[in-house]
């Protein structure tokens, strides 16, 4: 089907704007940490069940070593480094601001495929960057109080946490690509019909048990498991939890690997990049927040560039 990784790749969109709303108030109620692990651990249940039903094999059957180095590489990048920052930057700017930053991912993206998969990085490629950066910049930029200085509107840490974040997903969505055409190559002839689809979420299931192993050590060297057990008492904050996983880790990472299989790196990244866009109106009505004309604007000319790497 022609355009199908592009397709996916939108309605991937569709699914991370309703995992950000999640997130953000499961990471408020129970800390960033506890959320991430419990999905983790949530996801490689939902999966091993879907492979189990789909394949007859309840883990990622046929993944060869270099399958596991890569995808485990992608998921400490862009699970354990990237949605640690995310997650984070909804605490300290919430979540519509912290897609926005998610808009840098193509453009590290971009870089990550010209320097790993050898793939186009033309002076167009630069200017969508620069567009991009421009938009963001609007967004988050202010006059300060003599109204001669530009000074951020935003704390630091949230600015810092969100470009680890775009940084994460672009870069994260790369090594998944490298580590899925290892899988690819390591299939045998034999191997189920069905597995050709379920593929990405076996691939899926390796890199959350990457980040559930990553964040649990992360968190035992912070001192910080005992939160986990507060955190299993809080209903409201497990049930968003348990949303945010559903969404997000299971079906939308899943699906994004499976776009990356149709599409360019940089043409799927683009494209699932949307959420900031669609995130405005119902981030507004749930939290009743007053969104500025220069805050729209900054979000529509960063999504100009986003949109560029998808035209050149």
């Amino acid at each position: 089907m022609q355009y199908l990784g592009e397709i996916i790749s939108l309605f991937v969109a569709v699914l991370w704007t309703a995992t950000a709303l999640f997130a953000n108030e499961a990471s408020r109620r129970i800390g960033a940490m506890s959320t991430n692990l419990f999905r983790m651990v949530l996801s490689t249940i939902l999966l091993a069940g879907l492979l189990w039903i789909v394949i007859g094999y309840p883990y990622p059957a046929f993944a060869d070593g270099r399958t596991w180095f890569w995808m485990a590489l992608s998921a400490l990048v862009g699970y354990v480094f990237g949605d640690f920052c995310l997650f984070n930057s909804y605490v300290v700017i919430g979540a519509r601001f912290g897609q926005l930053f998610m808009t840098l991912a193509p453009v590290f993206a971009a870089f990550a495929g010209w320097a790993l998969l050898g793939e186009t990085l033309s002076w167009r490629s630069w200017l969508a960057m620069a567009v991009t950066l421009s938009g963001i910049a609007i967004s988050i930029l202010s006059r300060s109080g003599d109204g001669h200085k530009l000074a951020l509107k935003l704390p630091l840490k949230g600015v810092l946490l969100g470009i680890g974040a775009g940084m994460g997903q672009g870069v994260g969505l790369v090594l998944s690509k490298i580590g899925l055409q290892h899988y690819a190559a390591a299939l045998p002839a034999d191997a189920p019909a069905a597995f050709s689809w379920a593929m990405p979420f076996a691939a899926t299931m390796i890199r959350s048990l990457t980040g559930m192993a990553g964040f649990f050590v992360w968190m035992a060297l912070l001192g910080q498991l005992p939160q986990l057990r507060a955190a299993v008492h809080d209903r409201g904050g497990m049930k968003f939890t348990a949303l945010t996983t559903l969404f997000g880790p299971f079906v939308g990472v899943s699906l994004s690997l499976m776009a990356v299989q149709y599409a360019r790196a940089g043409i799927a990244s683009t494209l699932m990049a949307l959420t900031p866009v669609l995130i405005i109106l119902p981030y507004a009505l749930i939290y009743k927040q007053k969104i500025t004309p220069k805050e729209i604007l900054g979000v529509c000319v960063s999504m100009t560039g986003v949109a560029l790497f998808f035209l050149l």
